[in-house]
């Protein structure tokens, strides 16, 4: 199967380079539960690309919490300085970032989160922060008034090389539906490595299914193949 050939890559974070999904789903259930609610997977699996601001508002809404969108993202905030830190990279992350950096193709970040819950997820793995050319951050950047299926984001972080690659010579990694979504309204191809309880129904746009980062091979998409 051959694709169209990429000069650049955009990367999401959460759940694709980072395991912190679960970290994600772990302070939301213990603050709904705080308030004798379950917060439970078809909901989270609403949320996914949303801005913080965006999820706390459905959470609120959705289970009638008696707690403004503001306060749920505090209490949450409080559980993620702890938690954040220890997140992992999730599998062939760090040799496909390492990989396309050493062969000199442009890539950069394009997450929902904000600069503060980078930073703290990112404090163990500076090293491939590093790698990236930009990083833009949905819930910092001015530019990005939108969260997923929106492609604003994917669109002002491909902006953001000096080259202005075409969207068509542009190729997200995801792990969300609303990830896909976002990157065929920007017009660019996408691989998506999805939670395996997402229904495979709702994951026909996109490029490319996989099941890990590690079973991605470069020279579908014209870059630079792994060294055998």
């Amino acid at each position: 199967m051959q694709f169209q050939k990429v000069t650049h890559v955009l990367f999401d974070l959460d759940g694709l380079l980072l395991d912190s999904e679960i970290l994600y789903t772990e302070s939301f259930t213990r603050v709904c539960a705080k308030y004798g609610k379950e917060f439970t997977w078809e909901l989270k699996s609403t949320l996914l690309g949303f801005q913080g601001h965006e999820c706390a508002e459905k959470i609120t809404k959705t289970l009638n919490l008696p707690i403004t969108k503001e306060e749920f993202m505090n209490e949450c905030s409080k559980i993620n300085e702890v938690l954040f830190p220890t997140v992992q990279l999730m599998p062939g992350a760090e040799k496909l970032v390492k990989h396309l950096h050493k062969h000199g193709v442009p890539i950069a970040l394009a997450t929902s989160s904000g600069k503060e819950s980078v930073e703290l997820k990112m404090q163990n793995h500076k090293e491939i922060l590093g790698l990236f050319h930009h990083l833009t951050m949905g819930q910092s950047d001015p530019e990005v008034t939108k969260g997923k299926p929106d492609p604003i984001i994917f669109q002002v972080c491909a902006s953001k090389f000096p080259e202005k690659p075409v969207p068509e010579k542009c190729l997200v990694f995801e792990d969300a539906v609303n990830g896909i979504k976002a990157a065929k309204a920007a017009n660019m191809q996408v691989v998506v490595v999805p939670d395996p309880r997402v229904d495979p129904e709702q994951l026909k746009d996109a490029t490319l299914v996989l099941k890990s980062l590690e079973e991605f091979q470069p020279e579908l998409f014209g870059l630079p193949p792994y060294s055998s």
